[in-house]
C-alpha cells in the first residue's frame, strides 16, 4: 500500500468519526489495514489538507491524551472536543464514554 493511498484511507475513515466521539491513532491504523501504523496516522493528521472536512481533532492517543494539533495547538483541540460533547477526566478524554465504537 503506498503512503498516499494509506493517507487517503485514513482521511476517509476519520471523516466518519461522529461529533462527540474520538478515535485513537491505533484504532484508525487498524481500520486502514495497517495495525502497526499509528505514527503514520499521526503524520497523516499533521498533513491534513482540510480540517473542516477531515476532523483530525477527533483523533487522540491510545490512553485518551491529546497529542499534537497543527490547527491551533492542544488547547484548541480540547476546546473543539468539549464543544462537541466529548467527556474528559482532567486533560484526558474519557475513552469509556467518548471513544467511537465500530466493528471492523
Amino acid at each position: 500500500m503506498s503512503i498516499i493511498s494509506f493517507r487517503q484511507r485514513v482521511y476517509t475513515i476519520a471523516q466518519q468519526i461522529p461529533k462527540g466521539k474520538v478515535a485513537t491513532y491505533g484504532q484508525l491504523a487498524k481500520m486502514a489495514g495497517s495495525p502497526r501504523a499509528a505514527r503514520a496516522v499521526g503524520m497523516s493528521m499533521k498533513c491534513n489538507p482540510d480540517a473542516s472536512i477531515i476532523p483530525c481533532h477527533r483523533v487522540v492517543a491510545s490512553n485518551g491524551r491529546l497529542v499534537g494539533y497543527a490547527f491551533g495547538g492542544i488547547q484548541t483541540k480540547k476546546q473543539k472536543l468539549l464543544n462537541e460533547g466529548v467527556a474528559f477526566i482532567k486533560d484526558t478524554v474519557d475513552l469509556n464514554v467518548s471513544q467511537w465504537r465500530v466493528t471492523i
